[in-house]
């Protein structure tokens, strides 16, 4: 049982325990026992943070099978690891050596040393956002629905903004809210609190700590310097693109008026970065628009945080690992930081191993949904493997083997596939064979 075995079960085991409890009467609103395939979907996709679903969860689900989603996609959020190792310290229990490394395996910190602390500080850290996400959604979702049905809305919206899980109790997701600024804003802040990984929020607040005269200078990371850097470029960019693409579209932004329209393409941007929360019809956008997101959606967030994708720093890192080569370099330079070998190789094949995913999940999807265009089926399979969430119709009609698909490329998608393919293959023995070198035209 290796680490990577252990991660991949533990949330296999959390899906299952998931999945049992939305097929039980007591969690479905009209009392009955649920489909089982509609409840491993619904619970995968929560697990999973994506926020994908086959019915209508407002409705479909009673006020406990809300709460065991919420709980589902704040697992999911936090990681099976994390939820895991900090149920393990309430309880006094002493952690191992292999808890440890499973927990830095799982956070993608840089060291091992103080991770109590870091746990629960992230735990602090996470009660504190979305308890601040709640209050500032309570008058809107409270005017709307009354006091207690709008307390339960603003904690279920914030607790699943900040997991970038993209499950919502209306029928429309956010659209009503389109013209509503403190909802977008909101919504789409704990979307980027979420996504930037803890590290960046814990350095983020030591920065603001030490910022004192007399405290010492604060240095940020190479990784937030990084995360925080793409982070910013790509929903600069992304609002500007989609905004270019949409502002004539009266089905979508248009008709909002100038700085509601601005809002709505910034939170576009900002959900495809792996939240499935939609303030504008998805099916109405531009080919453009589509395609802007499916590439959105493909980067994901950062190392660390609760969304997908292929993260930030893996962006990065190639895109400066192509300027070292454009001039000639064998080393890789970031931020006056030489990179190690290991951490290109680890870059390239999650990307490569992550498009390769996304190609597999389009080919079985097609041969499912013959009925279907190119870029239906490519947006739902980046949007499953991305853990988005995002939909462009398809899941109204969905049948069981797209649903089979999409629970796979989910799960995949949140556990990595470096992880998966460890956790298949196993660790990898260490050899004291060296080959010779030999050149290799490329390109």
């Amino acid at each position: 049982m290796t680490l990577a075995r252990t991660i991949c079960l533990g949330f296999l085991l959390v899906i299952s325990v998931g999945t049992l409890l939305l097929a039980m009467p007591l969690s479905l609103a009209d009392g009955t026992w649920g489909n089982p395939l509609t409840a491993l979907f619904t619970s995968t996709s929560a697990v999973c943070v994506t926020g994908l679903s086959v019915v209508d969860v407002g409705k479909y689900y009673s006020p406990f099978g809300q709460v065991i989603l919420l709980l589902l996609f704040q697992i999911g959020g936090l990681g099976y690891m994390t939820a895991t190792t900090f149920l393990m310290v309430l309880l006094g229990w002493r952690l191992r050596l292999r808890d440890k490394v499973a927990l830095h395996r799982s956070l993608e910190t840089p060291g091992m040393a103080g991770l109590r602390q870091l746990l629960k500080s992230i735990i602090a850290m996470t009660v504190v956002i979305e308890l601040t996400g709640a209050f500032l959604l309570l008058p809107v979702f409270s005017r709307d629905f009354g006091f207690s049905q709008g307390l339960w809305f603003s904690l279920f919206h914030s607790v699943s903004a900040f997991n970038n899980a993209g499950f919502g109790l209306l029928s429309d997701n956010l659209m009503r809210y389109v013209e509503t600024p403190i909802v977008s804003w909101t919504v789409g802040g704990l979307i980027i609190f979420g996504g930037i990984g803890y590290q960046v929020l814990l350095e983020g607040y030591l920065w603001l700590r030490d910022r004192q005269p007399q405290r010492r200078l604060f240095i940020f990371t190479l990784h937030t310097k990084l995360a925080v850097t793409i982070t910013a470029l790509l929903l600069v960019l992304g609002t500007l693109a989609i905004w270019g693409t949409e502002f004539r579209n009266t089905d979508t932004v248009a008709q909002l008026g100038y700085l509601n329209s601005w809002t709505a393409a910034w939170f576009q941007a900002v959900t495809a970065r792996t939240a499935g929360f939609n303030t504008v019809d998805q099916m109405e956008l531009t080919l453009t628009a589509v395609v802007v997101t499916i590439i959105l959606m493909f980067i994901g967030a950062s190392p660390g945080g609760t969304g997908g994708g292929i993260k930030t720093t893996t962006l990065g890192l190639l895109v400066f690992c192509t300027h070292a080569v454009l001039q000639g370099k064998t080393t890789v330079v970031c931020f006056q930081r030489r990179l190690p070998v290991a951490v290109v190789f680890k870059a390239v094949g999650i990307t490569v191993g992550s498009l390769s995913a996304v190609m597999l999940g389009v080919i079985l999807l097609s041969l499912a949904n013959p009925n279907l265009n190119f870029i239906q089926i490519l947006f739902e399979a980046v949007s499953a493997f991305g853990t988005v969430g995002l939909d462009l119709g398809v899941m109204a009609t969905a049948n069981a083997a797209t649903q089979l698909i999409l629970i796979g490329l989910m799960y995949t998608g949140r556990v990595g596939v470096l992880l998966l393919m460890s956790a298949l293959l196993g660790d990898p023995r260490p050899s004291a064979i060296r080959y010779p070198e030999e050149e290799l035209l490329v390109g």
